[in-house]
């Protein structure tokens, strides 16, 4: 009896490397995306939807969760394939405005279904496992020196705005 090669075990590393940069990727942008989502969920837009995701059990809340994964996910790589063909700002506004609903979706959802979620085990031990992994990975110093970098980015750009504001309020008046 003659085995075939074993394609698993010789693809295995190259998907989890890949799955590795994605993730990581993905955590980055997160952190970059994340104060424009704290931002809409404070004009209380999804007061609502707060409402409406009380009312569902776990596993539709599951779903709610999932399928704006589902749907956004895809983006990223019509992204990278309109900037692979030289469309440059199409492919990095793709994948930047669905990074965006997708975080401002399904953080939202997360946070407000999350003591549901919990009660679903497979949910509550990936959760579990996530959350460690990203907690290790913003231990790291380079995760730390580019995330204090990213915050002094900020706070200049916030002084350079406010500065703008505050010279074009007097000439108005």
């Amino acid at each position: 009896m003659r085995s075939g090669p074993p394609i698993r075990k010789i693809l295995a590393p190259f998907v989890m490397v890949a799955a590795v940069l994605y993730f990581l990727l993905d955590a980055i942008f997160l952190s970059f995306i994340w104060p424009i989502s704290r931002a809409l969920a404070r004009l209380g837009v999804f007061d609502k939807i707060a409402r409406a995701i009380g009312s569902l059990g776990p596993y539709t809340t599951l779903a709610l969760f999932v399928v704006p994964l589902a749907v956004l996910e895809p983006a990223k790589p019509v992204g990278l394939y309109l900037i692979a063909e030289r469309h440059y700002v199409h492919g990095v506004m793709v994948i930047a405005v669905a990074e965006l609903l997708k975080i401002a979706l399904v953080e939202r959802i997360y946070h407000i279904g999350k003591p549901k979620l919990m009660t679903i085990p497979l949910f509550a031990r990936i959760h579990d496992f996530t959350t460690g992994w990203f907690d290790w990975l913003k231990a790291m110093p380079a995760w730390q020196a580019v995330t204090h970098r990213f915050r002094s980015i900020l706070t200049s750009c916030r002084s350079i705005l406010r500065s703008i504001v505050k010279q074009i309020r007097p000439a108005r008046r």
